[in-house]
């Protein structure tokens, strides 16, 4: 047995651990094991890619079985890390549809986790550019689907974390882009009021997103930095970067945390004097737009190997919701003022604009989302609950991908496509022999 956790460190637990090398003996594994999930590269936060009784790794299955350079349609298997596809595309002036906040994922566990970007208010998640993939059934059995082709099964396996069976590849298409620089915009704020107003304003760029000062409390409450970012033109590199390379690759992490951290490393105090730094760099950033190297603006924490261990040995959460309409502003005000107030030290606080969602367990919808991540402490647990009442009651829901503690009841509320979910599970006989942590702790 081997004990595996998520990204977060929080839970454990022990599962026998089994690593296919082909398609085919997934496919056997699938057939003769009981209380089976997949997992890619382990970068889901909780217990979703945990097996009940035992845990698939796809790491061997990481072949591109096509690609069209011309039109940039990709088939590959669901192992494959983005990072290394991002090494192949980006020189070719390729670029994923979709990509989520690192590239040390999997393909597979994107289309499972329906990963949701910076542009998902005008692109939507990653499942939304899917166009087949392959299926490893409960049974053993491979059923090809995609939006018109068994199209119950892709949208249930979409965002749907493994629990229909294993993907074992999929067809997307990359997207051309000119340069591998992001032309970024930066807008400081005072207040949420003013963030909210500035990430609306920024809806209009292709890429958005807010980093929220969780910590600031009085008339300082909500402030934070807003960017807005664009693929940059050859134009704008010539202007601004001209002895700069077309596209720039991927840097090595240059800071690594060798070991744990002691426990309380991130308390109140340092988070709040890192989050007084950061707020007056990015400050002197704004106005005019600056070029930033495409790794460095989607994929900042990558730069820090193993930087889950700043949490010491008891690891963190990291809560993430989604609220839609009118309110959800007033929902994201009240759940920043409590988690201030509680001095909770939220190391990384991003407020998103999200578009539609699809699929019986994808977590978008349209509205705002803002992710916290605290330490795994009790006092920090009894918070989380108050949370999930506040998002409930508007009609919000958490993300599965980043969960480890959520009651039943809460997400049942949140995703009224469940019992959908569970008779189609019942159909393809995934009950019992399709089975992670999660599931189990979820009653899926």
């Amino acid at each position: 047995m081997t004990e595996l956790s998520g990204w977060g460190r929080y839970p454990r637990h022990a599962t026998r651990l089994l690593h296919p090398a082909t398609p085919r003996a997934v496919q056997g594994l699938m057939a003769q094991q009981a209380g089976l999930i997949a997992r890619g590269n382990g970068r889901a936060y909780g217990d979703a890619a945990i097996g009940a009784a035992a845990t698939l790794g796809t790491g061997a299955l990481d072949r591109i079985r096509a690609f069209d350079r011309e039109t940039g349609r990709i088939r590959a298997e669901a192992g494959l890390l983005l990072c290394d596809l991002l090494a192949l595309a980006v020189p070719l002036g390729l670029f994923p549809p979709v990509v989520p906040g690192t590239m040390a994922v999997t393909l597979g566990g994107m289309a499972a986790a329906d990963v949701h970007g910076k542009n998902h208010h005008r692109d939507g998640g990653f499942g939304d550019h899917v166009e087949a993939l392959t299926l490893a059934l409960p049974g053993g059995g491979t059923l090809v689907c995609g939006p018109n082709e068994n199209a119950a099964v892709f949208r249930a396996t979409i965002g749907g974390m493994g629990l229909t069976g294993t993907i074992l590849d999929l067809t997307f298409r990359l997207r051309p882009i000119a340069t591998g620089w992001i032309r970024q915009n930066t807008v400081a704020t005072a207040d949420l009021d003013a963030t909210l107003a500035a990430l609306a304003a920024a809806g209009t760029a292709p890429y958005c997103v807010a980093w929220i000062d969780t910590l600031a409390r009085g008339a300082g409450l909500g402030r934070g930095l807003v960017f807005a970012g664009e693929h940059a033109a050859l134009a704008d590199l010539a202007a601004g970067l001209p002895t700069a390379p077309r596209f720039p690759a991927a840097r090595p992490a240059w800071l690594a945390v060798p070991c744990d951290l002691p426990s309380g490393t991130l308390n109140r105090l340092s988070v709040a004097a890192f989050n007084a730094l950061y707020f007056r760099a990015g400050a002197r950033q704004a106005g005019a737009p600056v070029l930033v190297p495409w790794d460095r603006y989607f994929f900042p924490l990558d730069a820090i190997g193993g930087w889950n261990r700043i949490y010491g040995r008891r690891g963190f959460l990291q809560y993430q919701f989604v609220v839609p309409g009118p309110g959800a502003g007033a929902l994201v005000g009240a759940v920043i003022e409590r988690v201030s107030h509680h001095g909770a030290a939220s190391f990384l606080s991003v407020l998103k604009q999200l578009g539609p969602g699809h699929g019986a367990l994808s977590f978008p919808m349209e509205g705002l989302t803002l992710t916290l991540d605290l330490p795994a402490a009790g006092p920090v647990f009894a918070l989380l609950d108050e949370l999930d009442r506040l998002v409930v009651a508007a009609g919000g829901r958490l993300y599965l991908a980043k969960d480890a503690r959520q009651a039943p009841a809460t997400f049942a509320a949140g995703y009224p496509g469940l019992p959908g979910f569970q008779a189609l599970r019942r159909d393809i006989g995934a009950p019992g022999r399709i089975a992670s942590r999660l599931s189990e702790r979820l009653a899926i």
